[in-house]
């Protein structure tokens, strides 16, 4: 992108939150850079929860719901410094802006919460799932054992 072309706040936030992840995107936490599982080519195969990814991103966005807290606190104290303002129309303006932005952060806050706990019990869920999956094939390994290889065993050199 030249410094010369015009960019629309969509992709430039989108650029900004790239660069925040420090990377090009968000992507799996068991696949490659392009989005494939490691050591898979095509995309299928066993694809692995993992339960400090899930942990991870719910505190990420426990924190980014703390930063809008402060966020919401700042504007709040900022409201009610302003006092009365110059005049009718100007506090008419300002309350109007102040309970729009009010009202945008609690979203974005109520938002971050719900996110932040379906994230810890997807994290807890597919923990568990693969954990329970992972016992169902060993009790199965368990009272079906192998027969021994077709002519003796190999010899120990």
């Amino acid at each position: 992108m030249n410094k010369g072309d015009a960019v629309s706040w969509d992709e430039e936030w989108a650029e900004l939150k790239r660069q925040a992840a420090g990377g090009d995107g968000l992507r799996l936490a068991s696949a490659d850079g392009n989005g494939q599982q490691s050591g898979s080519s095509s995309g299928s195969g066993d694809l692995a929860s993992q339960r400090p990814t899930w942990t991870k991103a719910s505190r990420d966005v426990g924190a980014l719901r703390g930063d809008v807290h402060k966020a919401l606190t700042k504007l709040e104290d900022g409201h009610q410094e302003q006092g009365n303002g110059d005049g009718a129309q100007s506090l008419a303006a300002q309350q109007e802006l102040f309970a729009s932005w009010k009202r945008y952060l609690e979203g974005i806050s109520g938002r971050c919460g719900a996110l932040q706990t379906r994230l810890e019990q997807a994290g807890k869920e597919l923990h568990r799932n693969d954990s329970a999956v992972k016992a169902s094939f060993d009790a199965l390994s368990q009272q079906y054992k192998d027969t021994p290889a077709v002519g003796g065993q190999p010899q120990k050199k």
